[in-house]
């Protein structure tokens, strides 16, 4: 147990302002979370910007803030240039007294905290300083060092105002805030100044949570598009805690739109005024009017019903609120409603929306005596402002637009177009199948009801054959019995008198008739309430166990017939079954185990999906992900030299990750390779597999990716289409019509063709490579071309992730707004299904990211099974057959040493099984859940990494066991740095020695007869569906989202962990317990994986040269796509042909411009 004694907080002398934010994604989103708490539980005032963010956005932001810091969390490479650049950009903008502080991990080394710190960085913090200090202490410490206060060094802030001047404007906000008397000195000037300025005021106030900060985010949009030249001015007020003065100011997380030189932002805290306005607000407002803003926009925090204050420092009010402010009666205390210039029910989507409305509008009459006006013209306006391009929303824009004109006489000569009508929803899932979970839950759950109770008449009847076979009748397993002249005879066959059991219980044929006759009557009565089938099982058990106890079992899959020996020979040259039967007697117990267990490959598939495992292919994944495509490429190669099948699977870097291209910004330029393969065109696809047969059966490709992931998709596609254009070009020997087109594509017009860098590794024969720069499309006929890509995209194998769903709830590598992102993964799906992709799945559904984001097993199976469910409502409410779609859908599981782990692939096909049988009537294909699984991210330690083998050993054996269809074990390194070659050599070992060597794992169902598996199994899988019930109460998924139950629980469940592990309640070995003579220290890297210079400017010359020789056809093809997405075509099909030439930047920002960026929240 640990005596460590937590830091009390410390006390700030200052009003210390800190801007916290991710540069990242993944737990780090959530460790930064924590941080930001930590430092508002302390007094600061916090804002907190979320993951993905530019050095310029935090910069930016710390300046207009007047931040006393920026703490960070940084990791996955990049880190030193991505500090530098920070500290580079704050000295240029004039905010070098600005402190930076970090972290990462174990990721950032020593030697580079040392040069970060040497360069100006505060304090980078390091593991051990966790450990040694406690998460207060490095709190205590980063605020002792930013309590400062130079808001009252005024110096001619005052003169040199203007919209770009932000540090003037923020210093003298602050000023105000803190220093009245240094700003009375200078309040004549700044109000005189204000007073020349006729900018309006527009003042936003409502209900809390009512979505005031989106709803303000798309107005400044909307603005920012309709008034190219004009500038605006935003003041957002959010409530101090009165216990500690600490604040929340979490306006800005929410809104894209706070970007370039037209936008000042400035967050106020109300210092407890217990007001919705800061006391100091109408100062920050005669600051803004003075710089010259053109528009100013005043947001206050959520308020009561009687709070009006807004009023006293606006031109113009909008009131926001929600459909769901009780009975119409309550609109009778709102004041606003008598006072707001335009009204704004927004969440339209909600129950009884209309309805809002509707008695909104009745009440905004009876409150402003406006008896005789047309509904239409009252200013209440339905909006969903989460809603890309909402229509209520372009609405209110134009009526706010109005409205000033009317009021201020200030015209913008606004020339957006916004319809009179109120928003529609665009339903994910629609409202009357909100239920689904709970249906599924209800469905399963009467399954396992019918289970009991068949099993009860099964052993009623197996009581009743046992009784009838000791009093010498006879067997009632061959057929249906009847007495006849005093014979025993099966029904049909009267004539074939059959002799009786022979009985110790009597030795008169006469005198037992009766009993006998009376127990088979009841028998007979009895088996009425038995299923058929249920019966066929009971009497097939002999010859099902024949099946699996002869030398060969033989199955067929699509028609296709399939010998597979049933056993295999040990050194000792037994037989070990490759299958191991019960030997039940009872056939209750029979009746339990076909009905919930099964043998491997038949419903409802508890032990696998398949029969037998495929021979010659082993569940292992071979991973790589660094530097340039070549190196990925190489390291493929070296992994996978000697394996008959290739299953390669990819990490891209996180530029690729957020949809971007390599570029020379620093924070960007930093990531491009690290901790992930950079991948930008399809020139980079083609590069990245070459010499990998992507067509070939045993050649599949998993692509960890996720917001890009269609684009990426087409990449891959295209890349596969190609190499089966190449062997056609090769075969038909049409090399010189490749040459004459890179001729004229590249070397007429002085550009340099795309070459791979370097020699090719052994293994790689150059496939793939000939058609870089061009495609087969520019070189074959069409009609040859549209053969080949038909054929090829029919034949590849693989996954995408691209589950947008656990994003938003864990990981958060969303770009898109949800609904966007969910249409274009409807869009893939559909087009699989028009083009015959039966092999490749369009999604893997994943509970990877939402346990490494701290997810305890139950609720990683229970969130990732209900995305999966919600995929298929979704998928069925677009029309699409649930046989078509269901056997492209695969899951991804991260598997610990908890309990649970031991049967999270049991429950999940069980489970996912039983729900596509009987609540959607799906075939058998559909009903089989594929699955993935990769050891555990959580439990790789920096502290005694040896020893993460071990751990990533029993959880390989867990996932083996479980029968998972493809493994990736996690290298023992990969807590400190990129895995390397030799690391991940080790890692791969361990599943090859489990599965070539262990002698148990060559029985295909280990697990099968356990009766602690038996009991977890069924205690994991009803804590899964009550897990459904939970989710049903808040909406379906997509409702707990809204309300980000997902993302609350996960955070609850990783702290809880992390406190355990802190306090050594949780032991783990070489961490809190059994420690070395040294304590343990975070281990550093005997090699560390960067990705090069020479790789990093190869990337940015090459997407530089492809968009200069694509400009003509990337232009046409981004507004093709821009054209499907406005007109709800299918995208992934224009997808699939701008893929050809235009690079994954170019396609991120054509898509942002028609689906929305994705909106963070806390």
């Amino acid at each position: 147990m640990s005596t460590y004694v937590q830091a009390p907080p410390y006390v700030p002398k200052n009003k210390i302002r800190i801007v916290t934010a991710a540069s990242l994604f993944d737990g780090h989103d959530a460790a930064i979370n924590i941080m930001r708490r930590i430092i508002q539980a302390t007094g600061a005032e916090v804002i907190h910007l979320g993951h993905d963010r530019s050095v310029e956005d935090v910069v930016n932001t710390a300046i207009q803030e007047d931040a006393h810091a920026i703490a960070m969390t940084s990791y996955q490479g990049g880190h030193t240039e991505y500090f530098k650049y920070m500290h580079d950009l704050l000295k240029e903008k004039g905010a070098g007294h600005i402190k930076i502080f970090g972290g990462g991990g174990g990721t950032i080394l020593p030697e580079e905290i040392k040069e970060l710190h040497a360069y100006g960085i505060t304090r980078l913090y390091h593991p051990d300083d966790g450990r040694s200090m406690g998460l207060q202490g490095m709190i205590n410490d980063m605020l002792e060092k930013a309590d400062y206060d130079l808001s009252d060094k005024v110096n001619g802030e005052a003169k040199k105002l203007s919209p770009q001047n932000w540090p003037a404007i923020a210093r003298l906000i602050s000023a105000a805030e803190n220093h009245p008397e240094v700003y009375a000195k200078v309040s004549d000037e700044i109000e005189k100044k204000a007073a020349a300025n006729k900018a309006p005021v527009l003042g936003i106030t409502g209900t809390g949570g009512s979505g005031k900060s989106s709803m303000v985010d798309e107005l400044i949009r909307r603005f920012l598009i309709d008034q190219p030249d004009k500038t605006i001015g935003v003041i957002s007020v959010d409530p101090s805690k009165r216990k500690t003065g600490g604040a929340l100011l979490g306006d800005r997380i929410r809104m894209n739109s706070i970007r370039g030189e037209r936008i000042y932002m400035r967050s106020l805290a109300t210092r407890q005024s217990n007001l919705a306005l800061s006391k100091h607000v109408q100062k920050a407002v005669d600051i803004l009017k003075a710089a010259g803003f053109d528009l100013i926009v005043l947001e206050t925090s959520g308020i009561g019903q009687s709070d009006t204050e807004i009023l006293d420092h606006s031109d113009v009010s909008l009131y926001i609120m929600t459909p769901e402010f009780g009975a119409a009666t309550q609109l009778e205390k709102i004041d606003m409603l008598d006072f707001a210039d335009v009204v704004a029910v927004n969440k339209f989507d909600k129950r009884g929306a209309q309805d809002a409305v509707r008695d909104v509008k009745k009440q905004y009459k009876r409150n402003h005596q406006l008896w005789d006006i047309d509904d239409e013209k009252i200013p209440v306006v339905g909006t969903i402002a989460s809603q890309f391009n909402d229509p209520g929303t372009n609405n209110l824009y134009v009526r706010l637009m109005e409205t000033i004109k009317a009021k201020t006489g200030i015209d913008f000569h606004s020339k957006f177009v916004g319809h009179d009508e109120m928003s529609e929803k665009v339903w994910i899932i629609p409202p009357a199948r909100t239920r689904y979970l709970s249906e599924i839950s209800e469905s399963n759950r009467r399954y396992d009801a019918h289970v009991n109770k068949q099993a009860n008449v099964a052993d009623q009847l197996y009581g009743l054959h046992s009784a009838v076979i000791t009093f010498g009748g006879p067997d009632l397993i061959n057929g249906e019995w009847s007495l006849v002249n005093g014979e025993w005879t099966t029904t049909g066959n009267v004539s074939a008198p059959i002799t009786l059991h022979s009985s110790p219980i009597t030795t008169s044929r006469i005198s037992t008739s009766t009993e006998i006759e009376t127990l088979i009557r009841k028998f007979q009565e009895v088996k009425k309430d038995l299923d058929p089938h249920i019966w066929a099982m009971i009497t097939g058990w002999d010859a099902e166990v024949a099946r699996y106890s002869g030398e060969f079992f033989t199955y067929s899959v699509r028609g296709k017939e399939i010998k597979v020996p049933n056993h295999t020979e040990s050194l000792s040259h037994l037989k070990i079954p490759k299958v191991a039967l019960p030997k039940f007697r009872s056939w209750g117990d029979k009746v339990r185990w076909a009905m919930q267990e099964n043998t491997p490959g038949f419903f409802p598939y508890t032990a696998g999906i398949y029969p037998f495992k495929r021979t010659g292919e082993d569940p292992a994944r071979m991973f790589a992900g660094e530097g340039g495509p070549e190196r990925t490429n190489k390291r493929f190669h070296y992994v996978s030299k000697g394996m008959p099948a290739k299953r390669l699977s990819t990490a891209f870097d996180s530029v690729t990750l957020y949809g971007n291209d390599p570029g020379r910004r620093p924070d960007i330029y930093g990531k491009v390779g690290n901790s992930g393969v950079s991948i930008c065109c399809l020139d980079d696809a083609k590069k990245l597999y070459s010499g990998f047969d992507l067509a070939s059966s045993l050649t599949s490709v998993s692509m960890t990716i996720n917001g890009p992931a269609p684009m990426l998709l087409g990449f891959f596609m295209n890349a596969a289409v190609d190499q089966t254009c190449e062997k056609y070009i090769t075969e038909h020997k049409l090399e010189k019509d490749v040459e004459k087109q890179l001729k004229a594509k590249y070397d007429d017009k002085k550009l340099e063709r795309p070459k791979y860098q370097g020699a090719l590794p052994e293994g790689n024969d150059g496939l793939g490579l000939m058609l870089l720069g061009i495609t087969g499309e520019e070189v074959l006929p069409k009609d040859v071309y549209a053969k080949i890509k038909t054929e090829t995209i029919a034949q590849v194998r693989g996954t995408v992730q691209a589950d947008i769903l656990k994003e938003d709830q864990a990981q958060n590598t969303c770009i898109f707004s949800t609904e966007f992102a969910l249409r274009l993964m409807g869009d893939v799906q559909e087009y699989f299904i028009a083009n015959n992709i039966r092999n490749f799945y369009s999604v893997s559904i994943s509970g990877y990211h939402i346990a490494e984001a701290g997810a305890n097993p139950i609720s990683q199976l229970a969130f990732t099974l209900a995305n999966g469910f919600t995929y298929v409502e979704y998928y069925l409410s677009r029309g699409m057959d649930i046989n078509k779609f269901g056997p492209n859908l695969s899951f991804f599981f991260s598997n610990g040493i908890d309990p649970e782990y031991a049967v999270i692939g049991r429950v999940a096909r069980r489970l996912w099984a039983k729900a596509m049988k009987q609540k959607y009537g799906a075939d058998e294909r559909s009903q089989m859940l594929k699955y993935h699984i990769q050891t555990s991210g959580r439990s790789l330690h920096a502290q005694e990494i040896d020893f993460n083998d071990i751990r990533t050993t029993l959880q390989a054996l867990y996932a083996i066991y479980d029968n998972c269809n493809s493994l990736h074990t996690n290298a023992y390194d990969e807590a400190i740095t990129t895995p390397t070659e030799e690391s991940v050599r080790r890692a791969m070992a361990i599943q090859l020695i489990i599965n070539k060597e262990l002698g148990l794992a060559k029985n295909e169902n280990p697990l099968q007869g356990s009766f602690i598996i038996e009991e977890l199994t069924d205690l994991v899988e009803e804590a899964v569906l009550t897990e459904f019930d939970r989710i049903t109460e808040r909406g379906g998924v997509l409702g707990a989202m809204e309300t980000m139950y997902q993302r609350s629980k996960i955070q609850e469940e990783s702290l809880y962990y992390e406190t355990l592990k802190h306090t050594g309640e949780f032991p783990i070995i070489g961490v809190n317990t059994f420690l070395s003579s040294k304590g343990s220290p975070t281990v550093l890297p005997k090699e560390v994986i960067r990705a090069t210079e020479e790789e990093k400017e190869y990337q940015i010359t090459m997407v530089e040269g492809l968009q200069k020789a694509h400009a003509e056809q990337s232009t046409a093809w981004l507004k093709t796509l821009q054209a499907a997405a406005v007109k709800n075509e299918n995208m992934f099909a224009v997808l699939m042909e701008a893929t050809k030439y235009c690079s994954l930047g170019q396609l991120t920002e054509a898509m942002f411009e028609v689906g929305g960026q994705y909106r963070r929240n806390m």
